[in-house]
C-alpha cells in the first residue's frame, strides 16, 4: 500500500498482538488484582437479547458516522460517494484499533485514501478539522450541559464538584478557543511568514505556528458552513454519539443496573479520555475512564466494570470485523481510481 507507511502488514500484526495482549491482561489479571472474580463471572449472565440490541445500535452509530462523513467530505467530490464514504470511515475504524498514537492510525488511511481520490492536502486537512469540529462539539457540549445540569440538579443523579463541574469549565474553555479560530484573518498565516523571517526564538517558533491558526480558523468557518448547509452532518454526528451511548446504557441494564441518562453522558464523554492514551483503540485507558466516573457516580464497582466491559466488548470489536474488511475493499476501490487515473492520462496523451 504506497504512500501509506503508517499502515504496513508488520503494524497491523504487531497491533493484534498488542490488543490482545492487553485484552489478556484484562481477562486474567484485573480479577486478581481487584479481587473481582466473582463479579468476572457476571459478564456470563448478562441479558443476552440486550447486549445483542447494543450491538444492532452499534452498527447504526457507525453508519451516523459515514453520514457525517459523506457530507462533509463528499462536497464536490463525485468519488467521495455513499460506498466510499461507508469504506474510509471503516477502515480508518480498523487502523484506530490496530495502531495506536491516540487515532493517528485512522487519520493516515483517511487522509491516504482522500489523497487518492483527488482531494489536495490542504482541503483534506481543512476538511479533517471541519469533521472534528462538528463531531466534538456535540460531545464538548454535552459535558457542558449534563455537568452542569447535574451539579445544579437539574438532571437526575448529581456529582461531586470536581466530576461534573471541572469538566464543563474544561469545554467551556475549549468551545471557546475553537469558536475564536473562526475569527482569525485569513492572511495571517503570512503575517505570521513576515514575522518568521526575524531571527531568533521568536522567529524560529513563528516558523512552527504560521500554518496552524490559519488552518484551524479555515475548518472551524468550513464547519459552520457545512453544519448550515448540510445539518445532516450534525445530526450524523449525533446518531455517532447517541447511539453509542446507548451501547453503553443497555450494556448496563444487561446486568440490572440502571444509570441515570444525564450521568451515563456524563461518564461516557469522561471515560472516552482515556482513548487519546497511545494503545490500540483505547485500550485500558477508555474502560479504565470509564468504570472510575462510573464508580465516582455511585454504580457499584462490580457493576460498573462488568457493564463499561461489555460495552466495550461490542464498541471495540463489533465494528472491527466490518472495518478490516472496509479496509480490504477500500483498496480495491484506491485501485480502481488509479485505473482510471491512469486511463484518463493516457487518452489525454
Amino acid at each position: 500500500m504506497s504512500g501509506l507507511p503508517e499502515v504496513t502488514r508488520r503494524r497491523v500484526i504487531i497491533g493484534l498482538v498488542v490488543v490482545i495482549a492487553l485484552l489478556g491482561a484484562f481477562y486474567f489479571l484485573l480479577p486478581k488484582l481487584a479481587g473481582l472474580n466473582q463479579t468476572w463471572g457476571q459478564l456470563k449472565h448478562g441479558d443476552s437479547v440486550l447486549l445483542v440490541i447494543g450491538g444492532v445500535l452499534e452498527l447504526i452509530s457507525v453508519f451516523g458516522y459515514a453520514v457525517l462523513f459523506r457530507t462533509v467530505f463528499g462536497r464536490g467530490m463525485p468519488r467521495i460517494d455513499w460506498r466510499a464514504s461507508i469504506e474510509i470511515p471503516l477502515a480508518g475504524i480498523a487502523a484506530i484499533r490496530l495502531l495506536s498514537a491516540a487515532g493517528a492510525g485512522g487519520v493516515a488511511v483517511t487522509a491516504w485514501a482522500l489523497r487518492r481520490a483527488g482531494m489536495e492536502p490542504g482541503v483534506i486537512a481543512c476538511r479533517m478539522v471541519a469533521s472534528y469540529v462538528i463531531q466534538y462539539s456535540l460531545y464538548l457540549g454535552s459535558m457542558l450541559v449534563c455537568g452542569l445540569g447535574l451539579y445544579a440538579g437539574v438532571f437526575a443523579g448529581g456529582g461531586s464538584f470536581s466530576l461534573l463541574v471541572i469538566p464543563a469549565l474544561f469545554s467551556v474553555a475549549v468551545i471557546m478557543l475553537v469558536a475564536g479560530m473562526a475569527f482569525v484573518p485569513r492572511d495571517f498565516e503570512r503575517r505570521l511568514s513576515r514575522l518568521s523571517r526575524r531571527s531568533g526564538r521568536v522567529g524560529r517558533l513563528a516558523r512552527r505556528l504560521a500554518s496552524v491558526p490559519a488552518l484551524v480558523g479555515t475548518g472551524v468557518r468550513t464547519a459552520i458552513a457545512v453544519a448550515r448547509e448540510r445539518p445532516l452532518s450534525v445530526i450524523g454526528a449525533a446518531v455517532y454519539w447517541g447511539f453509542d451511548i446507548a451501547v453503553l446504557g443497555l450494556s448496563f441494564r444487561a446486568f440490572g443496573q440502571s444509570v441515570p441518562v444525564a450521568q451515563l453522558i456524563e461518564g461516557y464523554f469522561i471515560g472516552t479520555l482515556g482513548s487519546l492514551l497511545p494503545v490500540p483503540g483505547g485500550v485500558g485507558g477508555v474502560e479504565g475512564g470509564m468504570i472510575g466516573a462510573f464508580a465516582a457516580f455511585g454504580v457499584p464497582g462490580g457493576r460498573a466494570v462488568v457493564g463499561v466491559l461489555a460495552y466495550r466488548a461490542i464498541s471495540f470489536w463489533l465494528p472491527t470485523i466490518p472495518g478490516i474488511v472496509g479496509y480490504l475493499r477500500l483498496r480495491v476501490t484506491v485501485r480502481e481510481w488509479q485505473l482510471a487515473d491512469a486511463n484518463a492520462n493516457q487518452g489525454d496523451g
